[in-house]
């Protein structure tokens, strides 16, 4: 499926305490902790001034505490919680430490028992995202790594890049591909 060419804001959540700890969350609804809870404020600090009219999250709560914090520093409401827009389904390595399995399971050569396969992850990331942009723009998204990923499969990126909690990314289309410039944090 083809993104919009539209350009977005994209704000992965802020960190828990599994992410400090180095396990794979998936659609576990782990909470932000403290250091999280920052940096959503941080990153909303970032964010004022950029335009941003329509923001949508997943209704997981780190992404949505996430998107509360910049919808309270924009003065916006929330204009959807976007259930394709959750953590991909990890299954048996939810609560487990993050391995090297990644670039078999973006490559679809391997798949952990229960996990969503990338190629499903990468088909809903689009819809959401398309969705999201059909929106009054600019948009945030705010929402996930895992979902990150696939999107930048999308977006005809290096797929299996890390995204750091809480830095607002700008995906811009250019051509075939996207760029992405990240914002700078107060």
């Amino acid at each position: 499926m083809r993104l919009n060419p539209v350009p977005f804001w994209f704000l992965r959540h802020g960190e828990t305490d599994w992410n400090a700890q180095g396990l794979s969350q998936g659609q576990t609804d782990i909470p932000l902790n403290a250091i999280g809870i920052a940096q959503a404020e941080r990153a909303a600090k970032a964010l004022i001034g950029k335009g941003i009219a329509t923001i949508v999250t997943s209704p997981l709560s780190r992404a949505r505490v996430t998107a509360e914090a910049v919808a309270r520093a924009l003065e916006l409401p929330i204009a959807a919680e976007d259930s394709e827009l959750m953590e991909v389904r990890f299954g048996e390595q939810e609560g487990q430490p993050m391995g090297d399995w990644y670039d078999d399971w973006i490559a679809g050569t391997f798949t952990p028992a229960g996990c969503e396969p990338f190629a499903e992850l990468r088909e809903r990331t689009a819809r959401a995202i398309n969705r999201a942009t059909a929106l009054p723009g600019p948009v945030l998204v705010v929402a996930h790594g895992a979902l990150f990923r696939a999107f930048r499969w999308e977006a005809g990126l290096e797929p299996n890049i890390r995204t750091p909690n809480a830095l607002p990314i700008w995906c811009q289309p250019q051509g075939d591909a996207w760029a992405l410039h990240h914002a700078e944090l107060p």
